[in-house]
Formats: C-alpha cells, structure tokens, sequence
C-alpha cells in the first residue's frame, strides 16, 4: 500500500500531515505558515491562510514537474531581403502561438510565481528534418498552410519553433498561489475544495479546485493540470443563493451549503463539462435544526447539523447526485470530511480526530467512530507571526497564562477575595452553536468562560484552571479545527497503528472543559468508569449491494440495455429496515435512475423473456400500468442470488418469515415457479377490501403445474410430466423443515408445421402473404423452427429429439396433420373438400430439476386434484382428497391427516366416461367435469363413506362446454371453454344439484372458491391492454350470504398466472356494510339467461 498523508489543522492554524507509515503528526516546515482549512487530493493539498490566500503543497516525487514554453518564430520572403520578419498587414505576428493569432515575443514569458524557476534559455526546436540544413525551419506557400521542412520554389512564408523550460520548484512546501493578473481576483475565499480527479479514466489525473468567496460566490480553479498544478485562473459559477460552505468528491458529485441551512447540489459536471450546468435544492436533513457542515464522496454524501449530529445521504450517485433521503448516524461531531474509499475523518465536538470504522462499498456508512490516536509534540511557547485573527485571540490567551502558571485549590480560595484585575475581552459568540452557520475557528473554553460568568467566577480563574486541566493542555494533544483525508488512502481493512482501538465509540465523547478539568484531577480507574456511564447512542447504519443487470427497455425502441443496480439498506436505531432498489442507466449520454422502495414491492416473478435468466420486479402502481421492471442477470446462479437477496429484503421489512401459513394463497406462474401471498384480515372484507395489486406474493422453492391447499396445512402439487407432490415444509412461524428434496419435471415444448393447397403441387410450404409462417407457435404470430426453438430457461435441458405429435386435441389424420378451410379457424382430423390449410404440431420433451420442500407421491399421475376446503377451527382426522389420473380416472386419497399430509393410498372411483376436472366443497359434495364437457355431481360423499355411492348428471349451460370447476362451502363456479364464467343457482343442503347456470363474465381461464365462498380467478387478459400476457390473479369483490355473485372484478398481479388457490383462507373478513361497487366492471355483466333445469340421478 503506498505510503499516504493525512492532514489537519489545530485551532492555532498550524498544519499538521500524518503518513500512514508512521506514528506520529509532524508539523509543516514553515513555523510561520498559518491555515484556516485545507482540503487534499491525490498527492497534493491545498489550503486557505489566515492572509485569505491560497497555499498548494505537491508531496515530493521522482519525476520533476516541468512544463515547456514554446513560441513561434515567423518569416516571410521578399525578392529584395529574401526571408525576413517583415510581414505583410494581414499576415500573423512575428512572434506568436501555432495559431498565429496571439503574440508572443520572447520577452513576454514570465514565471508564474516563485514556485518555478527556468531550466535554461531558449533554443530552437530541431526536431523536424535535418538541423544542419533546414535551421529548424518549416516551409509553407501562406499563413496559415500545412508546413514542411522542405523548402520548395513557391514558399514563401516560413516558421520555426522556440522552446525553453520551466521547473516547479516548491515540491514538499507550500507555496503561495500568485492572484490573477490581469484579471480580477476572486474576493477573499472561505472556503476551498478539491475533487473531480477520477471523473476521468486517462492516466495523469488532475484534480479540480472549487472556492466560496466571504460574499457567498463560488469560483471554480481553471487551468489545473499535472504540468501546471497551480492552475491559471478562476472562474464564477452562478449560484442562486449566498454560499458558505461547499465540498466536491472524487468523481462528479458536487455539495455546496447554503447559509439558509439548506444544500445545493451541481448537476452536469462532466470531463468536458467541469463546472457543471444547473443547481438542485436538498432541504436539510432536519428542519428544526440547520445544515453545518457538508462533505462529499465518490457516492456518499455525509452533513453535520448545527446541533452536531451525524447525518448521511441514501441513494447517492453520479445518476442521482441528490439522492433519496437523509439517515442519522450517531456522534456528536463539528466537521466530517471524506477521503479516499469514501472512509470518513471527523473533528469532534471536544475537538478530538475520529475515523469512522467498518466503512466499506457494502456498508457505507460504517459502524462506529474510533480516535485517531497518534503521537505529537508539543510545540515551544507560542509567538504570534502576523496580525491573523487567530493570532490575535491566541496572544490575549498565553499572556493569561503566562501571568498565572498554575493555580491551586488551596490558592484559589484565598485569591477570591483579592480583587482581580479585568479579564480580557474575547469577542462576543451566540449563545449556542446552532445559530453559527459554520465554523472557521473556535476557541475551546469559550463555554466554559461563559458558565463561569454566570457563576460570578471572573474569566481568568477558569483559564487558568484550563491550562493545568489534563483535556485542554496543548501537551496532551493538539486542539483541532479541520481535518482532510482526501490524499490519505486507507480502507476498513488497512492496518494503521494510529487506528487502533480498543473498541468503536457509536457517540463522540462530547467533553467540555469544564468535564475535562474535573475528570482530570481523579485517578485515571475513575475517570475511565465515568466515561462509560455516558450513554452509548445507537448508531444508524446503510449498507448497498450493487451488481450489473440487464435492463429490457419497453419503450421504442426496445431493447436490452445494460446497467447498474444497487440495493440499499437502512437500519434505524429502533432496529427497522427500510431499503431502495435502484437501476442506474444512461440514454443519449445522460446518465439517469430508476428507483423502487422494497416497501412498496409486491412481486418478484422469474418470466420468459428472450431465453435469459430474467425476473420481473412489481409494484402497486407497476401492476395497475401492466409496466413490470424486467432485469436479467448473466447467469441463474446470480439470478437466484438477486432474487434471493431482493425478496429477503421484502419479506424482513413485512416481517414475514419461515414456512407460508396455513391460511396462505398459493399460485403458480405458466413458467412453474410456485408463489404464496399471506392474507391479512381485509383481504375479503365486505367494506373496505384489500386492493388486488397491493398484494405481496413470495417464491417457493419448487417447480408445479398446479396447486391446492387447505386451511389445515395440506398443500398438493401437480408438475407438468402430471407427477403428485405433497408441500413437505412446517407451518406457522415454526422453523421451515431442512429436508429438502429433489424436483424433477418434465414439460413438452410444441411448433407448428403450417401449409397451404394449391392446384398444381398440393399441400406446400409456400403460403400465401398474409398466411402465418410456415413455421410458428400455436397463435401463427411467432415465426418458431425446430432449430432456433430453445427450452422455456436455460435451467431446462433436452431430454427427447423433435417428434409429430398425435394426441393434439381434434385429433390428427395418420401423419398428424389437422386441416382446416383457412388460418386462423378451428382444426379437425380429417380432410374434407373445403380444407385449403393444414398444420401439425411437433413435440420435444425438456427436463428441469431443482430443490424444494416437496415429495412425490407415486406412482399415479395426476391431471387435477381437490382439497375439502375446510373453516378455521375445523378439525379432522382424514381429509378428503379427490384427484384425477392423466387417463381421466376419478381418485380418492386415503389417510390424508396434518400429520400424514401424503395420505396411505389410492381408492378409486368408477366412472363411464374419462373426466378433466374435479372438486370437493367444504361439506363433502363432490363435483366433476368429463372430457366432453358434461358435468356430474357425487351423491352420498361423508366421512363414512369417503368414495360416495354414485354420480348425478348436471346439463351444462346451453351450448357450452365447461372444462373447469370450483366448489366452496355453498357455491359452485365453473369455467367454459371460450373462457365465460358460470355460478351453480338454487343449491340447498336438501337440493345439493341445485338448478340452474349463470352466467357471471367472460375473459376468465380458472376459478377458484374458497372455504367462504370467496371468488378468485386467473383472467385471459386485462381490459385496455392487449399486449399483456394471458394470465392475471383477479378478485371477485361484494361476495356476501347475499349476494353470492358478486359484484366486480379486481384485477392484481398479471402477466403469465397459471394457476391460483384460495382454498385455504378460512380468516372470517371483517365485518361492515356491504359497499356499492366503488366502479364498473372492468369485465362486462351480462343478463341472467333462462333458468336449467335439474338433471336426473344416473347410477354408475
């Protein structure tokens, strides 16, 4: 690690560097050098005397700085004199620049200052051609023309180069920056910092300077650069308002205070932009109580306020230089400043040096103050150099002291009733710091001379007990005034001695004189017990993980586009966690942010998108818009820890944790991730419900086509092979059951082969133009090819080669072709005279393993399974499970108990005909739908007779042919197959049949009811955008004992849902008035058709 310098300044002026090498402060070489402040870079550090100018020290190196003056010498020929200096009116000077636009005789070059010193005399730049021959000469046809050194029968103008070079002589010392001649000086600066240095990725980095003027303006330093490190002149930046204090970070961040107490922050600044181009106000961090002191980093941005207190800026960086909110760090400290790695230096409030330890890109904010603790000498008695201000109080102080040494108990007593001579004068301060917009001296004692005025104890007595006091002695260490660690390049892992500590101080010990005088005269075991009983403050800290993405740009055009993330973690002294999730990108050169509040995150869903490992982040307001933030991260093994990471963070601010409860709602997406949302008490409230996009979904481990639960803990699974899973983890706020088991599944992937007849050659791939491709997804909108046709995720694998797929629903001829009369129209089988098109459908199976609290239950394959939805307080010994195979076989599963949630065995139920869908109701009747869209209801199901005795035929709704059900504690809704809801009227305990369909709306895929009659569906699409995803979780809102309907819809999370179970919500809503429907429907209420009639039992 190279050897580095920190800098500081005591109340006296005096400049102090410490190296990270040594041990010990040294003090400048010049004794007479008086600085109020200093701010360092990278091998340099400037500061502001007590004379108002400005002082530069550029630590020593091997290489010289020296910085070549050139001029150019300029001739034109004549026939008479041949070449001369004698130039034509509209020619350039004699003696000027390359340009030729500037004169520059040779006498006109002066030192800048006295910090140089020339390395010679001038001498002709021989570089170009041979020196013997051209002299150094370039030959031209005019002014200005591209020059030669070959002297050609038309020239006529020639030129040579000058050179002589300067030295920078003042290495290791500080040297007086020279005012600005000729142009007009700032007026006297209170304020100087430099930073910018790394806002450029080119080797020879050199740092800006920025100063605020006593009147408030700012001036920024122009012409700084490695061969000029002085600069060459300053420049006014407009600010709105008067400045007092300001601070500028490495890179392109830049702070100033205002003497309001408020901040500004410059936008713009840029390598070619340095001053920047606009302001931005930051309100303070509290409004009581006014901004102090700023101080600016690479990312961080910390202020003290008047009243001392730490503060830090969230959410800062080049893309929002302003940040997102203020965090409050303990410590009680009068000025912080940010080095090198944003590790923090403060001065504290008993003008002790701190650093703040643990400060690293994770956690930024670090996680205590240490003392830096090295050793000093004290200087020799104090002679006053100048008529500084400083000097002036100090002198009034040391003839005080000088007149009265040391002053005794004993001696004090009996010197109070000799009468003292008046006390000396200090100037008047307020009466608390607060009103001090900032600070450029201050006087230690001043509160104490002020207390011990109001205690009739006259000035001299308390200075004089200062002086011997073991806090306040200059012996002991230096009184500090500023710190800069913006040249000190150290990190939370360096190992410093004068860092070491016996452990962090999360507050600064806030010692007044008066405390220090006291502690001092007790034995040090004492004084260190009366130390510790100040109460520690709890010390607030911010952490940030930050990674690179890819960003899916949805706006024209689209795009991916790669960029930064940064999750960033608060934790506030009470112990709550509040963090933001930003997306750093830049768009026509313009660096700018996204940002979305973990609090206000309802989803984190892995999607398919483009082949990449790509998740979807949702908020309320992104789920109302349908606008989901897509990300994709360069591998699933950082996909998973993103999703980890960021979903963690959501679950700890709701304070979810462990296993999903039993009153959960369980989903699952088209792509088979597994996602749980945990009902609060208004989710199904009559009054006032629990919006549907405010919902917080979660991801469980697994991978499942399917899923139902109930409200005593069982969870069943169906995968996409049709393998049975049962949820294998703990409930509750029990710890989630460790074993964990392999899942496996397998899924078929399917394109379509399309042609069309034509009278000479028949059926061929030649279409016509506005025909889909000849190769395409099931819609005919996507052109898909055996060969650029992927698995759904990289996490997939290939496990079949492509085959024609027979077991396409219409059936296929013996090739596997399906014809129709045109695209898009509904396929059949066989070929009639009106066919012109047919397609056939080609399959390749794909296989996924993962690792999720689920076990399999074989050996059956399943295509649908019910759960009894039960109430809270229910208890049962055996739960009726009924299932189907993958052939259509009506099942019920034996010996299912909380305690044994897979069950014993299989018992099954015969049928006539194979069924698609079934489901059980909270009082055991049992409803099923077979393959040809007829529906039957399961008479005499109990307890006792868990199978039942036979099956009634309900007639579907006219014309329909339904393919999906739902039955509650009193309610039966079924799904069709061109997506119309339907409800199940007249059921009573005595008429279980009930006696008619309903129709309820349209634009559904499945259904839903819960143990409450409650409605849930997954919906084909959301009214007003058409581009959406199929699949989005909606709400039947206004259900009630009298009105079993329904009143609307509301529509949540979309985009892909493939499966949604209420099923195990058994919490009672709240009770209240049922309100009127707070809109329409975004689904549109139809009329009540004419009433079905109930079907005859039939015995099987």
């Amino acid at each position: 690690m190279p050897i580095t310098l920190l800098w500081a300044v005591d109340v006296y002026g005096r400049v102090y560097s410490l190296s990270t090498a040594g041990q010990r402060w040294v003090r400048a070489d010049d004794l007479l050098l008086e600085l109020k402040r200093v701010t360092a870079g990278k091998g340099r550090c400037w500061g502001i005397g007590c004379d108002h100018h400005i002082y530069l020290n550029i630590m020593p190196s091997e290489t010289s700085i020296r910085y070549r003056e050139e001029t150019y010498e300029n001739q034109r020929w004549n026939p008479v004199d041949g070449f001369t200096d004698v130039l034509l009116p509209t020619d350039r000077w004699p003696w000027s620049d390359v340009t030729g636009m500037n004169p520059q005789p040779l006498h006109s070059f002066q030192l800048p200052s006295r910090s140089w010193d020339w390395e010679g005399d001038w001498y002709v730049d021989q570089s170009c051609g041979e020196p013997s021959q051209t002299g150094g000469w370039e030959y031209a046809v005019d002014f200005p023309a591209n020059f030669s050194p070959d002297k050609k029968w038309n020239s006529c103008v020639r030129r040579r180069r000058w050179i002589r070079y300067r030295r920078y002589t003042a290495q290791g010392t500080w040297a007086k920056i020279p005012l600005d001649n000729p142009k007009k000086p700032p007026l006297p600066l209170c304020d100087i910092c430099c930073g910018g240095w790394e806002m450029s990725d080119q080797s020879g980095r050199y740092p800006y300077l920025w100063g605020v003027s006593q009147q408030g303006q700012v001036w920024f330093r122009e012409g700084i650069h490695p061969r000029v490190p002085e600069g060459t002149s300053w420049e006014e930046v407009e600010v709105p308002k008067e400045v007092a204090q300001l601070s500028a970070g490495p890179g392109d961040l830049l702070w100033v205070l205002l003497w309001d107490g408020n901040l500004l922050v410059r936008t713009g600044l840029s390598l070619d932009s340095p001053t920047g181009t606009s302001w931005l106000e930051v309100e303070s961090p509290s409004k009581e109580v006014e901004a102090l002191h700023v101080a600016v980093g690479v990312s961080v941005v910390w202020v003290v306020t008047k009243d001392y207190k730490v503060w830090f800026r969230r959410g800062v960086n080049s893309h929002n230089p302003c940040g997102s909110g203020w965090i409050s760090i303990g410590g009680e400290m009068m000025m912080v400043d940010v080095g090198l790695n944003d590790q923090v230096w403060a001065v504290g409030e008993d003008r002790g040096l701190y650093f703040r330890m643990g400060v690293t890109q994770a956690e930024p904010s670090g996680n205590g103050w240490i003392p830096v603790s090295a050793q000093w000498d004290a200087p020799k008695a104090f002679i006053p150099a100048s008529d500084s201000f400083i000097n002036s109080l100090v002198s009034d102080r040391d003839r005080i002291s000088t007149t009265q040494p040391s002053i005794t108990a004993a001696e004090m007593s009996q010197e109070n009733s000799v009468e003292m001579p008046p006390a000396p004068v200090l100037p008047t301060l307020p009466a608390t710091g607060h009103d001090v917009p900032f600070m450029n001296v201050d006087l230690e004692g001043v509160g104490a001379a002020r207390s011990a005025q109001a205690a009739g104890r006259s000035l001299s007595d308390v200075l004089g007990t200062l002086e011997n006091s073991q806090g306040i002695r200059e012996e002991d260490g230096p009184v500090w005034a500023w710190v800069s660690g913006g040249g000190c390049d150290v990190d939370a892992s360096s190992r410093i001695s004068w860092l070491s500590s016996t452990g962090p101080l999360n507050s600064s010990l806030s010692l007044t004189p008066v405390q220090s005088a006291a502690w001092s005269e007790q034995p040090q075991k004492q004084q260190h017990q009366e130390i510790t009983r100040k109460p520690l403050e709890r010390s607030n800290s911010v952490w940030v993980r930050k990674g690179t993405l890819r960003w899916w740009r949805d706006w024209k055009p689209q795009r991916w586009v790669d960029v930064g993330v940064a999750l960033e973690q608060s934790t506030k002294s009470d112990g709550k966690k509040d963090s933001i999730f930003f997306v750093y990108y830049t768009q026509y050169d313009e660096k700018k942010y996204l940002q979305v509040f973990i609090n206000e995150v309802t989803a984190l869903v892995p999607v398919l998108q483009d082949c990449h490992y790509t998740f979807a982040v949702y908020t309320a307001e992104r789920t109302k818009q349908r606008w989901p933030l897509i990300l994709a991260a360069v591998s699933f093994t950082f996909l998973v820890q993103q999703l980890d990471l960021l979903s963690d963070c959501c679950c700890e601010w709701r304070g979810i944790a462990g296993a999903p409860t039993r009153q959960a709602l369980w989903s699952t997406t088209s792509k088979g991730d597994i996602m749980v949302h945990e009902p609060p008490l208004t989710l199904e409230a009559a009054a006032h419900p629990m919006a549907c996009d405010l919902m917080f979904w979660r991801q469980i481990p697994g991978h499942l086509r399917c899923v139902e639960s109930n409200s005593l803990g069982l969870v069943w699974g169906i995968g996409w092979d049709g393998a049975a899973w049962v949820y294998s983890g703990s409930f509750g706020r029990q710890p989630i059951n460790p074993e964990i088991h392999l899942q496996t599944d397998v899924r078929s992937v399917h394109v379509y082969e399309n042609q069309r007849w034509n009278p000479m050659t028949g059926y061929t791939d030649k279409g016509l133009p506005t025909d889909r491709p000849m190769w395409s997804d099931e819609s005919g909108l996507k052109e898909c090819t055996k060969g650029s046709t992927h698995p759904p995720t990289p996490q997939w694998s290939w496990v079949s080669e492509w085959a024609v797929d027979f077991s396409v629903p219409g059936g296929t001829d013996k090739e596997g072709w399906q014809y129709a009369a045109d695209f898009p129209t509904t396929f059949h089988g066989h070929k009639t005279m009106k066919d012109f098109v047919r397609r056939r459908r080609w399959t390749r199976r794909c296989k996924i393993t993962v690792r999720g609290p689920w076990k399999m239950v074989p050996p059956i394959h399943l295509s649908d399974i019910s759960l009894m939805p039960c109430l809270a307080q229910s208890k049962m010994e055996q739960v009726p499970v009924w299932a189907l195979s993958d052939k259509g076989d009506v099942l019920c599963r034996l010996g299912v108990s909380p305690q044994n949630p897979a069950g014993s065995s299989w018992l099954h139920v015969g049928t006539d005909q194979p069924f698609k869908s079934i489901s059980i109701g909270g009082a055991n009747q049992v409803w099923a739908i077979a393959r040809d869209g007829a529906v039957f209801y399961r008479g005499s199901v109990s307890p006792q007779n868990p199978a039942g005795e036979c099956w009634y035929h309900i007639p579907s709704p006219p014309r329909q042919n339904l393919r999906q059900l739902s039955v509650g504690r009193t309610s039966v809704f079924a799904v069709d197959d061109n997506g119309n809801l339907w409800y199940r009227q007249g059921l009573t305990p005595s008429y279980p049949q009930g006696s008619a369909w309903e129709l309820i709306s349209n634009n559904v895929t499945k259904v839903s009811v819960g143990p409450l009659d409650q409605v849930w569906i997954i919906a084909d699409g959301v009214p007003g955008f058409p581009t959406e995803t199929p699949g989005s979780v909606c709400h039947r809102l206004g259900v009630g004992p009298m009105a079993p309907k329904g009143l609307s819809w509301d529509y949540g999370i979309g985009g892909g849902w493939e499966h949604i179970s209420v099923r195990g919500n058994s919490t009672e809503p709240l009770r209240g008035p049922v309100p009127p429907p707070g809109g329409p429907s975004r689904s549109p209420a139809l009329q009540r058709p004419a009433a079905q009639v109930n079907g005859s039992a039939v015995c099987v």
